[in-house]
């Protein structure tokens, strides 16, 4: 696996090693061994998550605060996504910065996301899957979300014309100045 560090400390865009043959392909899509290797980090996943949904969906920005706070791994299995991941530690100093990256079930990307980050996704084709791994447990009472159009933060969603199908539990979402704190 390749483990490239972003611009955002701790946030890497990891490619597997992809073998292909006549019947398809295989490939070993998290080594904790392999990841620690390459990264310095130590994580241990303990939930996995899948989602599908059509094009236009946009899911976030989510985040869980103090003991649930949850480092993500993130993979498309069918479809694409622009994948955007918002930087919300106070002490950071890439605090309220973004990137978006865009995962597809052809390129195999996935984006690792530490703890102390938002995280959406906007959905590009229909009939995707999106498939990620968490290294603590869900807990209710311990969202958090930010308006994935905070202008603070100045996403470009690049929505290219696509009509978006956004919960309403996410439109009601704070700024990040109003969000409840990660820590």
């Amino acid at each position: 696996m390749t483990c490239t560090p972003t611009k955002l400390e701790g946030c890497f865009i990891i490619e597997p090693k992809v073998i292909p043959d006549e019947r398809g392909y295989f490939m070993e899509s998290f080594n904790e061994k392999a990841f620690a290797d390459a990264t310095g980090l130590q994580v241990h996943f303990v939930q996995d998550n899948q989602s599908f949904s059509s094009k236009g969906v946009l899911r976030g920005l989510h985040y869980q605060t103090g003991e649930y706070a949850q480092a993500k791994l993130v993979r498309v299995i069918t479809g694409s996504v622009l994948d955007v991941v918002v930087d919300i530690r106070p002490e950071s100093s890439t605090y309220g910065q973004y990137i978006a990256v865009t995962l597809t079930a052809e390129n195999k990307k996935q984006l690792f996301i530490p703890r102390g980050f938002a995280h959406g996704f906007l959905v590009l084709e229909d009939e995707t899957t999106f498939f990620y791994k968490c290294d603590n447990f869900y807990n209710k009472a311990s969202e958090g979300g930010i308006h994935f159009n905070d202008p603070e933060i100045g996403i470009d969603w690049n929505t290219g014309g696509i009509d978006l199908i956004i919960s309403e539990k996410d439109t009601v979402l704070p700024g990040i100045k109003n969000a409840k704190k990660a820590w």
